[in-house]
């Protein structure tokens, strides 16, 4: 048997080539629930908080076992010819809940986490060719936004902003990487975007400027930061960070440091007399 499932965009779950999502709101988020913690027990508790918050109504277990019901007889139909023994063993009922007994390189998820992982783990090496390579892979791996058509309640919702938080991050990294590698035209028209769509993200507008300056295009870099400027006036009252404007007085005065610019993890800095 051969499963299928992403989470990262719409939500797709397949065996054996053949859909098992359910049409029905309530029984498709109990089964992303389960798929996002495949190998894991979720206790009905979780589920039902998922489903219906702290106010349960009184019928919730018998609901959720019937939602239950409704996932096993969708992989029955799934493996064709083979018994109700057989989805049980896939969806198993545990003393305290349910598990999804998938195995978690089935799930994109999993798949984009062991990439990432690997890919920040060489960049803390300084491997950034094999980063780039790993992070982009996983990058791949996202179709839009996550489970952009389950409904989702506290559990679903909180692991949705740690895996959009997680790509932010990731993509930061593997930008970082590409630069370190010189590719800074091959980024341009990313960060570009991304400088739209995180209009206050000093991290983006300063490798955005980066870029620009080592692709010859000095005065867009100039005004990259003079519309970040603009942003964060109009919008909090604030200048750039000092590091910022650092940067662009660099830019300005075509410093030769800035083409020894250095990112680092969570942080960066002109390298030379300050970063050693």
């Amino acid at each position: 048997m051969r499963f299928d499932i992403k989470l990262l965009g719409s939500f797709e779950a397949t065996l054996d080539g053949v859909s098992i999502v359910p049409t029905a709101a309530k029984p498709r988020q109990v089964l992303a629930m389960l798929a996002l913690n495949a190998g894991h027990v979720v206790s009905a508790s979780a589920l039902m908080t998922e489903l219906w918050g702290q106010l349960h109504p009184r019928a919730a277990t018998t609901t959720l076992h019937t939602y239950i019901g409704k996932l096993r007889r969708g992989i029955e139909l799934a493996i064709d010819g083979k018994s109700a023994y057989e989805a049980k063993k896939i969806l198993v009922t545990e003393q305290l809940g349910y598990c999804m007994n998938v195995p978690i390189e089935a799930i994109d998820i999993g798949r984009y986490e062991r990439l990432a992982r690997a890919g920040r783990m060489a960049a803390d090496a300084g491997d950034y060719e094999t980063a780039a390579r790993n992070l982009e892979i996983a990058l791949q791996l996202w179709r839009g936004p996550v489970m952009t058509d389950v409904a989702v309640g506290a559990h679903l919702s909180i692991e949705g902003v740690r895996l959009e938080e997680n790509r932010r991050s990731d993509l930061d990294l593997r930008i970082e990487a590409d630069l370190r590698l010189g590719r800074h035209r091959k980024v341009l028209a990313e960060l570009a975007w991304l400088c739209t769509r995180f209009p206050m993200s000093e991290n983006f507008c300063a490798k955005y400027m980066l870029a620009l300056y080592r692709s010859g295009e000095q005065w867009r870099a100039l005004e990259a930061f003079t519309r970040m400027r603009s942003i964060l006036a109009d919008e909090l009252g604030v200048d750039p960070s000092t590091n910022l404007q650092e940067l662009y007085l660099a830019i300005l005065r075509r410093d030769a440091a800035v083409e020894d610019f250095r990112f680092f993890t969570g942080n960066w800095a002109l390298t030379g007399a300050k970063a050693g």
